[in-house]
């Protein structure tokens, strides 16, 4: 494993570190995908807020880098749709800036989620990934298999979603 950076379940105080990733990831992963006018009007303030709000329910982590900047996070729990039976957890997301993408950080983001997920007794997970996301390929590579293909709609375009699903988390890590 990448020794630059430690994996760490997130507290308020990281709200805004997670903020920024959560807006300058979305800025580079989403460029040519998602409208630029919704891109250009994602605020740091608004993520920051929405994150303080939600790191208290749990199931955040962050990777830090050495210097003890917040460069990832993810976030999971009980699956939210209700519409998939059989899968009971999701990986709501995984964000990591862009110069520290390929190096464990994703993977090391997950390992917690499941360890959350199963102390819950849950052991079948989905996440949901835009189809043109190259970043899918991160889930692909874990294991997940497409189950579905649903629409969304982000700042006023419509675009296709992949689900993909694991019937059996543990044998992902």
């Amino acid at each position: 494993m990448d020794q630059r950076f430690t994996i760490r379940k997130a507290n308020v105080t990281d709200a805004k570190g997670i903020a920024k990733v959560h807006v300058d990831s979305w800025k580079s992963t989403y460029a040519n995908i998602v409208p630029a006018e919704y891109l250009n009007n994602l605020s740091y303030e608004s993520r920051e807020q929405m994150w303080t709000n939600a790191i208290p329910y749990g199931g955040v982590y962050v990777a830090e880098s050495n210097d003890g900047r917040i460069v990832g996070f993810s976030k999971g729990g009980k699956e939210r749709s209700g519409t998939y039976i059989g899968f009971d957890g999701e990986i709501y997301a995984i964000y990591i800036l862009k110069e520290y993408q390929g190096k464990g950080i994703g993977t090391a983001l997950v390992k917690p989620i499941i360890a959350e997920m199963n102390g819950m007794g849950i052991n079948t997970m989905l996440v949901f990934v835009l189809e043109d996301n190259i970043s899918r390929q991160f889930y692909e590579s874990l294991g997940g298999k497409k189950i579905d293909t649903v629409e969304v709609e982000i700042g006023g375009k419509k675009l296709s979603e992949l689900v993909y699903g694991w019937g059996n988390i543990r044998n992902i890590l």
